[in-house]
């Protein structure tokens, strides 16, 4: 095993621009996979307390069968629950946050009307539940919000999908790497593997060194992007909770140490499977 490492460590530094060019794009596809995926956490996170605060309300008409459109918003699949809530019960709401909305009420009467709300499975369901319940007879109006709920979940979804996108394409631009960098330098070794073979010599033993080159990047590319990734989001965390204490930034360790680590194995496992293929696919070429 030492011959191996020491072979792996002489041809990386015989194929020095090749090996950074390789550790520079891995290291930077790892950093970009982990800030998607802690952006999707934050995002995922943000969507569900809008799930947890958006409602669509439904105003009702005077004697409108209040019972039957609460029974039909209760069956519709993308409601998880629906409560009817009376005038009245609306006036006592107003009424603590604002205490001369009754006297005004005394005055003019009750301008609130009776009211459906209901709560969605996802905020995404919002537009379809509120379109549903709009054309039932007996319903005034609807709101749920659809100045900020629609261009939040759009634009929260897009940013997730030009991610992953940008990642797939390093990942692959990475892979490619790894293939160049073992292929020249085992082209450059070409005349010393022929000698091997006639001595004897295995092919698992003439990869290995290769594929220990191709773990070493990894590894390098896994702790240098861990690196800098890491004090980089607490800065990140502690200037988000200072401008917008309300906004849900994930910070439990729980959920970032999964995330961390399966991003440093992913970036071992491409070192290790690129040159596993490289090298194999460079000696099916050499028999």
């Amino acid at each position: 095993m030492t011959y191996h490492l020491r072979q792996a460590l002489l041809a990386m530094r015989e194929n020095l621009t090749a090996t950074l060019a390789t550790l520079v794009t891995m290291t930077l596809t790892l950093l970009m996979l982990a800030s998607v995926l802690l952006l999707t956490l934050n995002v995922n996170r943000t969507l569900a307390q809008l799930e947890s605060q958006v409602e669509v309300a439904a105003f009702l008409a005077p004697n409108s069968d209040t019972a039957g459109l609460l029974k039909f918003a209760q069956a519709l699949p993308q409601v998880s629950s629906a409560t009817l809530v009376t005038s009245d019960q609306v006036l006592a709401e107003m009424t603590k946050d604002s205490p001369y909305t009754r006297d005004a009420a005394a005055l003019v009467g009750n301008p609130f009307p009776d009211t459906l709300r209901l709560r969605v499975a996802r905020v995404g369901d919002s537009p379809t539940v509120a379109a549903a319940v709009s054309a039932l007879p007996g319903v005034e109006d609807v709101e749920y919000g659809a100045g900020y709920v629609d261009p939040t979940v759009k634009t929260l979804t897009a940013v997730r999908g030009v991610g992953y996108a940008l990642v797939g394409m390093l990942l692959l631009g990475t892979l490619f790497n790894i293939l160049n960098a073992v292929r020249v330098a085992m082209y450059a070794r070409r005349n010393e593997i022929a000698v091997m073979r006639l001595l004897g010599a295995t092919w698992a033993f003439i990869r290995m060194p290769h594929v220990i080159e191709g773990l070493i990047v990894g590894v390098l590319a896994a702790v240098i992007a861990l690196a800098l990734l890491t004090p980089g989001y607490l800065q990140l965390v502690a200037r988000v909770h200072q401008l917008a204490p309300v906004f849900p930034v994930v910070t439990d360790q729980a959920t970032l140490l999964p995330v961390l680590g399966g991003v440093g194995l992913l970036g071992i496992l491409v070192g290790l499977l690129g040159s596993l293929f490289a090298t194999q696919r460079y000696l099916q070429e050499l028999e």
